[in-house]
């Protein structure tokens, strides 16, 4: 597991996060630590606490009362179960991609993207809606950078899914997130638009330095695109260091041989094995 010291900076610090919904355990002592710029894949069975561990990390969801710690971009967003308040600004240092893309579909890409400035805004300007033409400006950038700038006008509804993904991503450059966290971006996507989305994502981590956690059942797009892997398995933390390591037989391992073949679209590189933590 990466350790960070007192002089390191952090863009994610999560120290002894356990979650439980009524009797079953849901996530058992999560320990890690990402740094600024990192582009990391989050990976284990259906189940294993991907989606709960994201929700955690963007203040959707409180860990149980027992000692746990979330810190952000060197702010605490939660300890011992309590979700801190933050400034409207703070919140927006993180942003988040949903798997169902989460856009208004009456609107227009344009519109849909505006709204990640929302949180950046006077309260009585964001009521309103008046963006200015600098944020206008940012918008249309915004959609350049993803390669949709000629369906600015174009309601949301009428986009693929790869387009759709990809307004949802422009919405998070907007929002001047520095961290950005994806909960299976590409898991309705043909082979395609899923290289795409991930294309892009990986073209703003290396351009802009933000820090990137997606996370994906699709192991080969998670070896090729990521070079960290953190892997969950029933609740634990299985695993933590290089994607390069993640051999077939560890990955056996981590999904129990099931469905294992349909995840391997092609053959591991070889490399030096790291375990962190057997579950």
């Amino acid at each position: 597991m990466t350790t960070a010291t007192a002089a390191t900076p952090t863009a994610i610090d999560v120290r002894s996060l356990s979650k439980s919904f009524g009797r079953k355990r849901v996530l058992e002592e999560i320990a890690f630590t990402i740094a600024p710029g990192e582009r990391i894949t989050l990976i284990g069975p259906s189940g294993s606490g991907k989606s709960t561990l994201l929700r955690h990390l963007v203040g959707l969801t409180a860990a149980d009362r027992v000692g746990s710690r979330i810190t952000l971009l060197e702010r605490t967003v939660q300890s011992d179960g309590r979700l801190l308040s933050a400034p409207r600004r703070e919140r927006c240092r993180v942003g988040y991609i949903f798997q169902n893309f989460n856009l208004v579909n009456r609107l227009s890409v344009l519109q849909n993207v505006l709204i990640g400035r929302l949180g950046r805004m006077p309260r009585w300007r964001a009521l309103s809606a008046r963006f200015s033409a600098d944020e206008h400006r940012m918008a249309h950038e915004a959609l350049a950078r993803v390669g949709l700038y000629d369906l600015a006008a174009q309601r949301a509804n009428t986009l693929s899914g790869g387009q759709m993904q990809r307004v949802a991503i422009a919405r998070a450059l907007v929002q001047e997130a520095e961290i950005i966290l994806a909960d299976e971006p590409i898991a309705s996507l043909d082979p395609k638009s899923a290289r795409e989305v991930m294309d892009i994502l990986r073209r703003i981590n290396e351009e802009d330095g933000r820090a990137v956690v997606v996370s994906l059942h699709q192991i080969d797009i998670a070896r090729q695109w990521c070079d960290r892997a953190i892997a969950l398995k029933r609740g634990r933390l299985y695993y933590d260091g290089p994607t390069r390591a993640l051999t077939d037989q560890r990955l056996a391992a981590l999904y129990d041989d099931a469905g294992l073949e349909e995840l391997l679209a092609q053959p591991a590189p070889a490399g030096r094995q790291r375990l962190a933590t057997a579950g």
